[in-house]
């Protein structure tokens, strides 16, 4: 081809979109490099919640349904397999959840029905008979069971160390892209502070940073950073069995006590500045939800940046016009929800492999301005 080639993929973001993309090519033969600008998943993988199913999974275009309803199925066999590999459990904690007096209750028990998912309406007061410590005055529930959380800190631990346990991986942190090495239009390589690396394919999955890593080759990607902020209190272990939501906040279990409430939706760029405004309207949404929090500890507050796209799709594909060059991006709210389809998809397009959905919706052609 004329270059010499380091590898046969580089991977742009060390998120879990970027890890888990990394290692299923890897564990698939290929030599794959993975930069990160930063820490691995020390983004919106760290500040996430980890629901593994999107908080309103009947707004979303079929889109969206078709890689989470991949992704549910897949979790559980995901965490016990990095376990056994790494010793690192990423939790993945099966607590089922409510909703509370939803003002579109019927259109998700629709969607439920037409797409064979177990979503029931359930008298209100087996939600209080489940969840002691939820707060008085909710009307209606409905519960799916087998939705599950993945403590996402120790998922992003456990892919790292699954990484580095592949002879055919390097990994590269802290380590910023600073422009593609090209072949009139084939992308074949990066270009960082320690120098040019090239490869057969390059992998862009940089979550909200991912707009920024493509301007340089005059691509107008339609993503951008959504402020998320978080809080954790620490409780009893049994304090929560299940994952509550209602007036579109959440409280998340983790298996030791801890309890995560979010998450705000603010647009202010890259600024990921925790603010005295969103703790004190995050701990009113706690104390409704549920109010023994009122008393307890909060042992954490921050911030993240979700990378927005229109309607919540993933970009997911090879850029037209510019060969060798792919997308992983774009999961806006639902990045850990997505992650193992997005990522098994990708590899499957790269690798020529049957892909394990129709790619066609997340395709780069005609999406990008």
């Amino acid at each position: 081809m004329g270059w010499v080639v380091g590898a046969d993929v580089i991977v742009i973001g060390g998120g879990v979109i970027g890890l888990l993309s990394a290692y299923l090519l890897a564990r698939a033969g290929e030599r794959v490099t993975l930069v990160e600008r930063m820490s691995v998943g020390g983004e919106a993988s760290w500040a996430g919640g980890g629901i593994v199913s999107p908080l309103y999974p009947w707004r979303y275009s079929q889109a969206v349904t078709a890689l989470a309803h991949w992704s549910q199925d897949y979790y559980p066999g995901l965490g016990e397999r990095l376990l056994a590999n790494t010793g690192i459990d990423p939790e993945v904690h099966v607590t089922g959840l409510y909703w509370l007096d939803l003002d579109d209750q019927a259109e998700a028990l629709a969607w439920a029905q037409r797409e064979g998912r177990p979503l029931h309406e359930v008298p209100v007061e087996s939600a209080y008979a489940q969840v002691p410590a939820l707060g008085e005055g909710f009307e209606r529930a409905i519960y799916m069971p087998g939705v599950a959380n993945v403590r996402n800190p120790r998922l992003v631990k456990a892919l790292r160390a699954a990484l580095q346990n592949l002879p055919n991986v390097t990994l590269l942190e802290h380590s910023p892209v600073l422009q593609f090495v090209r072949d009139d239009a084939r992308v074949i390589g990066v270009r960082t502070a320690e120098g040019e690396m090239l490869a057969e394919q390059v992998v862009v999955a940089a979550g909200a940073w991912s707009g920024e890593v493509l301007q340089s080759l005059g691509l107008a990607l339609p993503v951008e950073p959504v402020k998320g902020q978080m809080i954790l209190f620490k409780c009893a272990e049994d304090f929560l069995p299940r994952m509550v939501l209602a007036g579109g906040r959440y409280a998340i279990p983790r298996r030791d006590g801890h309890i995560l409430v979010g998450s705000t939706l603010e647009h202010a760029g890259f600024d990921k500045t925790p603010t005295g405004e969103a703790l004190a309207s995050l701990r009113a949404s706690a104390e409704t939800l549920l109010p023994a929090l009122r008393d307890a500890q909060v042992v954490g507050h921050w911030a993240g940046l979700r990378p927005g796209s229109p309607e919540g799709i993933p970009f997911i594909g090879e850029v037209p016009g510019r060969p060798g060059l792919w997308l992983n991006c774009g999961h806006y709210r639902n990045g850990l929800v997505l992650a193992p389809a997005s990522c098994q998809l990708l590899a499957d397009l790269m690798l020529g492999r049957e892909p394990i959905i129709d790619p066609a919706p997340y395709a780069p052609a005609g999406r990008l301005n």
